[in-house]
């Protein structure tokens, strides 16, 4: 794996929804010309909120999400995420974050799991009573940046992206740049350092992860510019998509049974970027 010195930016809440319409109205996307304080925004609620009822775990998003101090802790005793109320375009994303210890539920044991989503649009919770559609940047460990695509079935407005990849010998998608591009519309694409012998356990570490030492903060950037995403974790660029579809909406941050901690979750605009090829 090979440092992408190019665009290193900085190096470059019943179905428990809390403020939140049964649809997302889908206005004109904003294009982010000054930073976004998302973390800012969730700690004074101006964020909606979706917590899926039908798990044994699903406290009140206002206990799930919590902030002490400028960090906000999201507990994991949940299934669902927060949402901006606002379409967001071309813009470059950055999230810091590190994990707790507790895990809950049928995942107590498992792999700590979170996520990013980006152009998210459509019902809240329309996908497995849970989730809405949208493109992941998946936060879980041994999968840092690996991309899934999130759609319900019969989706009106499907997602999809395009991918320079792989199968591997576990029969996943593998990001290798210059590999043929496949059209994916359901599930994920691993990223390019991901551990074939990858297990669903509580701390797992692959062999090629970069993820900081434990209790570190990590990062993790989204290059969203036109029909192109690019992932960044701690400085590398870990996954690309091409031909996105859509290619703006909502942005949200999950709670997926697992503790999380952020101090920094913000929309910058696009600097001075490589065009996308497209």
């Amino acid at each position: 794996m090979h440092r992408h010195t190019a665009i290193l930016i900085a190096s470059l809440f019943t179905g428990i929804t809390v403020q939140a319409r049964e649809s997302v109205a889908e206005g004109a996307a904003r294009q982010v010309t000054a930073p976004v304080n998302l973390l800012h925004h969730i700690t004074s609620r101006q964020m909606d909120y979706h917590i899926a009822p039908q798990y044994a775990v699903h406290d009140p998003a206002s206990d799930i999400f919590q902030s002490t101090n400028g960090i906000l802790r999201i507990s994991g005793r949940g299934y669902g995420y927060v949402a901006t109320r606002e379409t967001y375009r071309d813009y470059h994303l950055v999230i810091e974050f590190k994990w707790g210890e507790q895990t809950w539920g049928e995942r107590a044991a498992k792999a700590r799991d979170s996520g990013v989503l980006v152009h998210a649009h459509g019902a809240h919770g329309s996908v497995y009573k849970t989730w809405i559609p949208c493109i992941e940047a998946n936060l879980i460990e041994g999968g840092m940046g690996d991309i899934y695509v999130v759609n319900p079935k019969g989706a009106p407005h499907p997602c999809s992206v395009e991918v320079e990849a792989w199968r591997d010998r576990s029969g996943d998608w593998r990001w290798r740049p210059g590999a043929p591009r496949q059209t994916i519309t359901d599930g994920r694409v691993r990223w390019l350092g991901c551990d074939e012998a990858w297990k669903d356990v509580k701390g797992f570490r692959g062999r090629r992860d970069i993820d900081a030492p434990a209790g570190a903060w990590n990062r993790l950037e989204i290059i969203a510019q036109g029909k192109t995403l690019r992932y960044l974790y701690n400085g590398w660029l870990v996954n690309e998509a091409y031909a996105v579809a859509p290619d703006e909406g909502k942005i949200c941050l999950q709670t997926e049974a697992a503790e999380l901690w952020v101090r920094r979750f913000e929309l910058l605009p696009l600097l001075r970027l490589p065009p996308p090829d497209e």
